[in-house]
């Protein structure tokens, strides 16, 4: 089974268990991705699936995207991505896969998506910085202070943190408990907030650390929120 599919976010609600429990979700339409190409062992040296979602025009691919499609005989297809899987038996080149054919309840997810651009910040916004007292007699407040020291180093440190751009970023939340699947709908619902704005794109996998100690004690935390959802009044 495949451990990923492309997506876009929807937006956040929150869905309710039978006694009444407010549970924050957000909501990630998976449309349908289709098998772009097939990783082999033989000839690539890894196993995997490249998928592809959103059908777009001629005009906002280039050549050799719009060739790689037409080779393997499938739409045009906006984003792609590689997923590693243990075995590709059972997938072929133009096959479809569905929210429903990759994730259930009670999974355990990571999400990844481009954050939000912020433009230019200063050190408080950007690096969480406590400023500077804010009393009388104080020349600055929300300054970056010191960055150096006397003549050794003699020089600003590379990746020292200061002023600059923030956000806009790849981003990875992982260990996200879903919620809920709406197969006819497209839909999945994680718990918690994912990176990027509305209608931005994600990619959802298998969590990697889903398997740690910590996440199958969290997934026993939660799995009364399976049990317990009120059906039918979600999204």
């Amino acid at each position: 089974m495949a451990v990923g599919l492309i997506g876009k976010k929807v937006g956040m609600t929150r869905v309710f268990l039978r006694d009444g429990t407010a549970i924050p979700v957000t909501v990630i339409e998976l449309q349908p991705n289709v098998v772009v190409a097939i990783r082999n062992k033989e000839k690539d040296g890894y196993t995997a699936i490249q998928l592809g979602a959103f059908s777009t025009k001629e005009k906002h691919l280039t050549k050799a995207q719009i060739g790689h499609l037409q080779k393997a005989g499938v739409k045009l297809v906006r984003i792609l991505r590689e997923f590693k899987v243990d075995s590709v038996e059972g997938y072929q080149v133009g096959q479809e896969l569905s929210v429903g054919d990759v994730f259930s309840p009670g999974d355990l997810v990571d999400v990844v998506g481009i954050s939000k651009g912020r433009g230019f910040t200063g050190t408080m916004k950007r690096w969480d910085f406590g400023g500077f007292p804010k009393s009388h007699g104080h020349r600055y407040h929300r300054a970056v202070g010191s960055i150096g020291n006397r003549s050794d180093p003699g020089r600003v440190w590379k990746s020292k943190r200061m002023a600059g751009h923030y956000g806009a970023q790849k981003v990875r939340v992982q260990a996200l408990f879903v919620v809920d699947v709406l197969p006819e709908k497209n839909l999945l619902l994680v718990k918690g907030s994912v990176p990027g704005p509305v209608g931005g794109h994600l990619v959802v996998e298998k969590s990697v650390i889903s398997q740690r100690k910590s996440q199958k004690l969290k997934l026993n935390r939660l799995k009364h929120i399976n049990e317990n959802l009120v059906k039918g009044a979600q999204v």
